[in-house]
């Protein structure tokens, strides 16, 4: 099925999309980092993969407590402040790395995390439907998908930068630096926010209280939403598991070390991610969104297949080739969900935000079943995840 080229962006609200698209490089930076963490305490600390899983955790669960109370904030004072807002958690979260660095807690670095986590969800709370929101609708998904290629370059970017700080040859790590440069830049973007003026698009920019609660009922009702939401949930269930354990699985039978390993996660797994997110973002400008999701669950459910079967270079290609076809997952599925939504659409984007605590679930489970049998074996996890994303996709295609 194909659709008669539109604009990407509406002209007027150019500037406002490349500000927003900046948005989605730092998160994408930051969440990659937890990936080299992840590992980091596991040496530094002898801690299990299961314990060690908690860096994603602690982050997630901050995604899952604060989505909501992200979509009120944005209802009630609008884009730029949400923004702002999320910016400064951010900033805290980072620099409390500091202490953390002095007590060598691992508890602490956990609640840090945590509290990035906070900032975060705002961040793409806001970011994500307003992004959908700038030129034609029946371009969202593919202008969702393009800012979403900056997602991929701060994930390209991030373990590459961070990694020779955290595996060093003497064992010392330095574990506040990045997080404080990190924190500077993002204060600085914050005060930019603070001075620019971001349109309310989408309908009005305040919700009134007594409406709230209604617009999430509706919400609920809205079965096509909600499907959204589920497959969102397991679709992160799969990617955030994958990227978490990624530097496990190729160092665990001595394929890499875990800093050549840091590399190829940045420049090899998370590359093809934003590098097919551009293509998706091209190919979905002239294909429905719903064909493009549907070909590429099932590439992922084969891939992810592949390497729970432990098939040596066939597993390792099955791997890379889970990053070239979820990459459209989340900014597609994400832009069908709210497409039409129109004023409930930050309350959507608030509870479409709270899925990211499947990562927390995947990187767990995928966690205790490395540990009790092999890391080939914990990707029936992110499999099952894709499995979802398949049904999800096939019911999308016959709805559109």
């Amino acid at each position: 099925m194909t659709k008669e080229k539109s604009s990407l962006v509406a002209r007027q609200y150019l500037v406002p999309f490349i500000l927003v698209t900046s948005l989605f490089f730092i998160w994408g930076f930051a969440r990659s980092i937890l990936d080299v963490l992840n590992k980091h305490f596991q040496e530094t600390m002898d801690i299990t993969i299961a314990r060690s899983s908690m860096v994603q955790a602690t982050t997630y669960i901050g995604y899952f407590l604060m989505a909501i109370p992200a979509g009120l904030f944005l209802t009630r004072f609008g884009y730029r402040k949400g923004v702002v807002l999320g910016l400064l958690l951010f900033a805290l979260g980072a620099f409390l790395f500091l202490p953390c660095e002095a007590t060598g807690s691992f508890n602490f670095y956990l609640i840090a995390l945590f509290i990035i986590g906070c900032g975060l969800v705002v961040l793409e709370t806001a970011a994500n439907p307003y992004v959908t929101e700038l030129g034609d609708r029946s371009t969202g998904a593919s202008r969702l998908n393009l800012a979403q290629s900056f997602n991929g370059l701060g994930c390209i970017l991030a373990p590459g930068l961070v990694a020779p700080l955290i595996f060093t040859e003497s064992g010392e790590s330095n574990l506040s630096l990045p997080y404080t440069v990190m924190g500077v830049a993002v204060v600085l973007v914050a005060l930019l926010f603070c001075r620019v003026k971001l349109p309310e698009i989408g309908g009005d920019s305040t919700m009134p209280e007594s409406k709230t609660g209604a617009t999430l009922a509706s919400l609920f009702r809205n079965r096509h939403f909600m499907m959204g939401v589920v497959a969102l949930f397991f679709y992160e269930i799969s990617e955030i598991s994958i990227n978490s354990l990624f530097i496990n699985y190729v160092t665990h039978d001595g394929w890499l070390d875990a800093r050549t390993a840091a590399v190829v996660l940045s420049i090899g797994g998370l590359g093809l991610f934003m590098c097919a997110r551009v293509i998706g973002s091209a190919v979905m400008s002239r294909v429905a969104a719903e064909k493009v999701l549907l070909v590429c669950a099932v590439m992922t459910v084969l891939g992810s297949f592949l390497v729970t079967c432990n098939l040596g270079l066939l597993s390792k290609i099955g791997l890379f080739s889970c990053y070239a076809f979820e990459a459209i997952m989340f900014p597609t599925i994400f832009a069908i969900s709210v497409r039409g939504l129109g004023d409930s659409t930050k309350l959507a984007s608030s509870l479409l935000m709270m899925t990211p605590l499947g990562g927390a679930v995947g990187t767990l489970l995928m966690g205790m079943v490395a540990d009790a049998a092999t890391m080939s074996a914990s990707f029936i996890v992110p499999c099952i995840g894709y499995c979802f994303v398949l049904l999800y996709a096939s019911l999308a295609s016959r709805r559109k």
